[in-house]
C-alpha cells in the first residue's frame, strides 16, 4: 500500500473543488495510506508576494524539520512545473517503492528559491494551474497511478 502525506499550502475553497477531492479520497482509500495536511496561506497584496511566498516556505519548513524522526525516511517531492514530468505509466512505477513519501504542493505563489534548493521536484504539467486545481489533477493521478499499480481497470 503506497503511503503519501500531501503537504500543501491553503485549503480548497471551492465547494466542486472540495466536492471532486473528496471524491478522489474515496477512491484511494483501498489503495493509499494518503494524509493530507493542510498549512495555512498568507494573504498578500502585489507589493507583498515575496514575503508571503517566504512565509509559507517557512511554514513547509517548519513542518518537515519539526519532529523528524517519523519522517527520516520518508521521501520529500515539491510538486513544480519545472520538476521531473511523467508518464501516468512511469509515475506509477515511480511511486510503487516501498517508502513513504511527502508530496508538497506550494500556494498560488510558489515555493522559495531555498526550498528550490534544497529539495528534489516533479511535475503534474509544464503548464502552471491554479494551485486547487493542481491539487484535484494530482489526486487524480495519485488514484490512476494506484489503479495502475493493483492492476485495475481504469487507465486505458
Amino acid at each position: 500500500m503506497l503511503d503519501i502525506t500531501l503537504l500543501a499550502i491553503g485549503r480548497l475553497k471551492d465547494k466542486d473543488y472540495q466536492s471532486l477531492a473528496t471524491e478522489y479520497l474515496k477512491r484511494l482509500r483501498p489503495f493509499v495510506r494518503l494524509k493530507v495536511i493542510e498549512l495555512a496561506a498568507e494573504p498578500f497584496r502585489a507589493n507583498a508576494k515575496e514575503r508571503a511566498k517566504e512565509l509559507e516556505s517557512g511554514r513547509i519548513l517548519d513542518f518537515l524539520n519539526r519532529k523528524k524522526e517519523g519522517r527520516e525516511r520518508s521521501s520529500v517531492y515539491l510538486l513544480a512545473e519545472r520538476g521531473r514530468a511523467f508518464t501516468s505509466p512511469e509515475l506509477a512505477a515511480w511511486l510503487d517503492k516501498p517508502r513513504p513519501l511527502i508530496l508538497v504542493m506550494a500556494g498560488a505563489l510558489g515555493f522559495s528559491d531555498d526550498l528550490y534548493r534544497s529539495y528534489k521536484q516533479i511535475s503534474l504539467s509544464p503548464l502552471t494551474f491554479p494551485h486547487e486545481l493542481a491539487r484535484i489533477v494530482l489526486l487524480e493521478q495519485l488514484y490512476r497511478a494506484a489503479t495502475l499499480i493493483n492492476k485495475k481497470e481504469y487507465h486505458y
